[in-house]
């Protein structure tokens, strides 16, 4: 995951650094001497940058996921010592609870709210005692509260009896935090597996908002290694030839960098509130570092 977060970083400073020396060394006046314009000079790292961006795509979608998962497990389960009590598994959460087996659609952390909730209460026998269907429940004020709640009891030798109620408080043992544990992340989950999840909780009519900001993200997130690149070549070559130094260079980077990272993350978080469309927010610090980089660009004197 760091390989992947820091790639962009790289890239920018890489370019930064080459063009500014370059610059001071007058090879860029060489060039220039011998009919090289800056854009094609430019073009082979660009391409090469490009290149990056698709090796960067394919560790996010197959190695970065894994990895999340295994630092995850070896955190809570070999160094906090901690029971898996649940697993996400066909795009659901099974839950092994103290009084029961739970499944559920899906959990969101930030309100705390689950929804699609099958809850399977068993003896010491594994035999099934009652069991609850409900449309969606919520942690109030320390408690479980369920809405449109099926109740199913089984008895032996007798016919099941349904009850039906609309809302319900259920005393569950487990707590938001519990849960929180199973609930797979988006880092966890490349862009495919990502957006088959995506699919299958909307045709459930269940809300997908911060898992579709989160895939288009993955994607946005890919492409910004050739954004920072071409800012990186136009910002070096601006000046005079001569003007500024490796440490600006690196300066540059890191202040580009860190805006980059700021206005991305705010951007994403906006989209999973509602407040701007999924794809919007997911690209949107793309967008104004594009543009700029295309401003930045077209000025500089070929």
């Amino acid at each position: 995951m760091m390989i992947s977060q820091v790639i962009p970083a790289s890239v920018l400073l890489a370019s930064l650094i080459t063009f500014s020396s370059l610059s001071r060394n007058s090879e860029i006046v060489a060039m220039k001497a011998n009919g090289i314009s800056l854009y094609r000079t430019s073009l082979p790292v660009i391409i090469t940058s490009a290149f990056i961006c698709v090796v960067a795509f394919l560790n996010s979608e197959f190695t970065t996921p894994y990895s999340n998962q295994k630092a995850e497990h070896i955190k809570s389960v070999e160094v906090q010592k901690q029971e898996p009590m649940g697993s996400f598994k066909q795009n659901q959460l099974w839950y092994r609870g103290k009084d029961g087996i739970y499944n559920f659609k899906m959990f969101d952390p930030k309100t705390n709210i689950l929804q699609g909730i099958t809850i399977n209460y068993i003896d010491k026998d594994f035999t099934l005692k009652m069991r609850i269907d409900a449309e969606k429940a919520e942690w109030k004020e320390g408690k479980w509260v369920f809405y449109n709640v099926l109740s199913t009891r089984f008895t032996e030798g007798d016919f099941p009896s349904l009850e039906y109620i609309s809302t319900k408080v259920i005393d569950l043992p487990e707590t938001p935090s519990d849960f929180n544990v199973i609930q797979k992340k988006a880092d966890t989950m490349g862009y495919a597996e990502l957006r088959r999840y995506v699919k299958k909780i909307q045709s459930e009519g269940y809300d997908a908002t911060r898992y579709i900001v989160d895939m288009h993200g993955k994607v946005a997130f890919g492409f910004v290694s050739i954004i920072l690149v071409i800012i990186g070549i136009s910002f070096s070559l601006m000046k005079t030839e001569r003007s500024g130094g490796i440490m600006q260079s690196i300066g540059v980077g890191i202040v580009i960098g860190f805006s980059y990272w700021i206005v991305h993350a705010f951007a994403l978080s906006v989209g999973r509130s509602g407040t701007i469309p999924p794809i919007i927010s997911a690209w949107f610090a793309n967008i104004v570092l594009g543009a700029a980089s295309t401003v930045m660009f077209l000025r500089v004197k070929t």
